[in-house]
């Protein structure tokens, strides 16, 4: 009895480790029965298909998905005939209608020359396709150039005046700036100004596809380099003679982060697979959301890498640092829900501009723009938008502050609006200064902002 129990112990044990396994490769597993029933699938399949392993186990395969009239389930091809196929490109809808592409090798299980199930490795293509259309779609919609960057802050519109300098030649561009600064407007604006304003301007984010895709996305594959392998180009041949723009070039991994600055030092590229080098002329415009000085520090970058792409740098201040810009900008945002929404808003009360003044905007423009669109989705036959209007979230925010004021009133008979937000600026940098005995580091990662734009209103405000 002591064996008994010990093998049946020893069984669940490696069915166990047979699962977490299967759960850890990074192709999908789907296994049918000869009923054409469900019975293994793995987390990555889950991935792939967009579903829960109780949509699918138990259940008869050609019940769960549905495939057009050229097309069939690979899976039950091979449960019914036996055959063993190998990378076979296959296109199919999963329960909610949602269209799924992959690769897949699939092969019968025998026992006493009868078919008992059918296993199917499955490797995803579907979001590598979506990303190639969308950048090739992205080519024709480069519609963001200087006249169009709003801002009266002197520190932004020095940015203005540096990112145009930068219009004069080819070097690499760094910018650098929180998520919703307009970084992308920045780097269109810069293409669009230079002498390249006519070639293909390609913007890729490089923490939105996995690594084991990325690499194929940037430089291109040769026909036959792995199952199914056919010649295609890369973002840099699609961007030849033109711009490349990489968001969060910081998410790459140190290997890919080698081949970049490989083909920025060497002017070519070497589609995977392939054996021969090819010329291209690439103009390349990073982006990064924090600040370099730490993912340096935490080793997500290499330093060549980083000098390489760094020859111009700009940093965009986020919007709560330069808060004269919030009015424009959301006169601009009106302006542009008033045509789409078919209304007639003009202007934005005294009570909601304090509103907006006072808050700390960590989306920066962008959640500006959605803040007006909800509002004006709030207007009823009115011409101005009203506190109540805003969100609850800045309201109440604002309640609260009341309630729990910490910085003095200025004086509202002697000062403008811009000196009153100059003044409480200036008084709770000073604040928060003391509370850290001056540690520049800390006070400036409590207020959310780089050392340098701390030092750089020390200095303004002579504090």
């Amino acid at each position: 009895m002591d064996q008994d129990r010990k093998n049946i112990q020893d069984l669940i044990e490696m069915n166990h480790l047979y699962e977490q396994l299967l759960n850890k490769v990074d192709v999908g597993i789907h296994v049918i029965n000869d009923h054409g029933k469900t019975i293994i699938y793995n987390k990555k399949m889950m991935e792939i298909e967009s579903m829960e392993a109780s949509d699918v186990l138990g259940k008869d395969v050609r019940e769960v998905f549905s495939f057009n009239e050229n097309q069939h389930s690979t899976l039950v091809h091979t449960l019914k005939t036996g055959e063993v196929t190998k990378g076979v490109r296959q296109t199919y809808f999963n329960n909610k209608g949602q269209e799924i592409t992959t690769i897949n090798d699939t092969f019968p299980f025998l026992k006493e020359g009868k078919i008992t199930e059918a296993v199917e490795i499955a490797k995803d293509v579907t979001q590598l396709e979506h990303v190639i259309k969308e950048n090739v779609l992205q080519k024709k919609n480069t519609h963001y150039t200087f006249d169009r960057i709003i801002g009266q802050n002197e520190e932004f519109l020095h940015v203005i005046d540096e990112a145009k300098r930068a219009t004069r030649t080819t070097s690499s561009v760094l910018i650098i700036g929180e998520t919703g600064t307009g970084k992308e407007l920045f780097a269109q604006s810069i293409h669009n100004g230079s002498s390249r304003s006519h070639t293909p301007f390609i913007a890729q984010n490089c923490a939105a596809i996995p690594e084991n895709l990325l690499e194929s996305l940037l430089f291109g594959t040769k026909k036959g380099a792995f199952t199914d392998a056919i010649d295609s180009p890369g973002l840099f041949e699609q961007a030849d003679g033109g711009t490349l723009l990489l968001d969060e070039i910081n998410s790459l991994d140190f290997d890919l982060q080698a081949k970049l600055l490989r083909v920025l030092q060497e002017k070519t590229i070497r589609r995977i697979g392939d054996t021969k080098d090819k010329k291209v002329d690439v103009r390349i415009i990073a982006t990064m959301n924090e600040d370099p000085a730490e993912i340096l520090a935490d080793k997500r970058i290499r330093k060549d890498l980083y000098y390489r792409l760094s020859v111009v740098t700009l940093y965009i201040p986020p919007l709560r640092e330069r808060k004269k810009d919030i009015m424009p900008l959301a006169q601009e945002f009106i302006n542009k829900y008033n045509v789409l929404f078919h209304m007639s808003v003009r202007e934005i009360s005294e009570e909601a501009k304090i509103l907006l003044h006072q808050h700390d905007w960590q989306g920066n423009v962008r959640e500006l723009e959605h803040t007006i669109e909800g509002a004006m989705n709030q207007v009823i036959d009115e011409e101005v938008i009203q506190s109540h209007h805003l969100p609850i979230r800045l309201r109440k925010r604002y309640q609260d502050g009341h309630k729990n004021r910490i910085i003095p009133e200025a004086d509202p008979k002697t000062e403008t609006l811009k000196d009153k937000m100059e003044e409480l600026e200036k008084a709770y940098i000073r604040q928060v200064l003391a509370e850290h005995q001056h540690n520049i580091t800390r006070t400036a990662k409590i207020l959310g902002m780089s050392r340098q734009s701390l030092q750089y209103r020390i200095k303004k405000f002579g504090i």
